[in-house]
């Protein structure tokens, strides 16, 4: 597959996917959303793949936000397509089965902190910024940050910044939750690929699950603790769980097939 937006890559069973418009910052077009929603699908097939990092390319913007001249027109049926393409692609970006990086190297404004916030996890550089400061065109986020922040930090300060257009510095991001980790830019990719080859030494399909679970306590039409039951239950029929438990019981490296 080839794409004109974004850089596909894959190394030691990580996937790397680089939001490429460093001219504009990076910035979310119609084109781009659709391009990330195919590179999920590929690393979600690819049984070479075990980890994701999505991050922006250059120095300045992991995504500066969503690329306005595109909709700077559109009416109420243009405006609901929009939103509902990018929930769609960003969910499908939250529900991957496999452990999803974002490497926020700069501005993660906009569709850019909606689309960072889809990620399971965040780590961010010592100059990153982060905010939803779409209040200030007239409009609210459309891309599942009304819904996401709040789960993050929390609703009373997720109401604050949407509604002040507050931007936030990474230390203070770091410190409500929204990012895992601050490290210095160079240390960036090294931290999320860290983190990732932790995760990747447990057992593929338990991880899957902890995504599936994680989620269900935030779904409006299932119940994340009937959810937890099944899929706790499932995971007894797997070869991973053997495999754990003899290794565990003999004192032994496990090595995890994923089945």
């Amino acid at each position: 597959m080839s794409y004109t937006n974004i850089l596909y890559s894959v190394e030691n069973s990580i996937c790397t996917i680089t939001i490429n418009r460093p001219d504009k910052l990076n910035a979310l077009n119609k084109d781009t959303i659709a391009e990330v929603g195919v590179a999920f699908a590929a690393a979600q097939k690819d049984d070479q793949v075990r980890g994701i990092i999505l991050t922006g390319a250059g120095t300045k913007a992991f995504i500066a936000g969503a690329d306005i001249s595109e909709f700077s027109s559109f009416n109420l049926e243009q405006g609901m397509a929009l939103s509902k393409h990018g929930h769609d692609v960003f969910d499908s970006v939250e529900n991957c089965s496999k452990p999803v990086i974002a490497a926020v190297n700069g501005f993660a404004l906009g569709g850019g902190c909606e689309l960072a916030m889809a990620c399971h996890m965040r780590v961010a550089t010592e100059n990153a910024k982060f905010g939803q400061p779409e209040v200030k065109l007239g409009l609210i986020p459309g891309y599942g940050g009304t819904q996401r922040l709040p789960q993050l930090i929390g609703k009373a300060k997720a109401m604050e910044l949407l509604m002040t257009a507050d931007i936030l510095d990474a230390q203070e991001a770091h410190r409500l939750g929204l990012a895992n980790y601050v490290v210095p830019a160079d240390q960036l990719m090294e931290k999320c690929k860290e983190i990732l080859n932790k995760i990747m030494a447990q057992a593929p399909v338990a991880v899957a699950e902890i995504v599936r679970t994680v989620n269900a306590h935030y779904s409006k039409t299932e119940n994340g603790y009937e959810v937890e039951i099944a899929r706790f239950g499932a995971c007894f029929t797997t070869e991973d769980f053997k495999e754990g438990t003899d290794a565990f019981m003999n004192k032994r490296k496990a090595a995890f097939t994923g089945k």
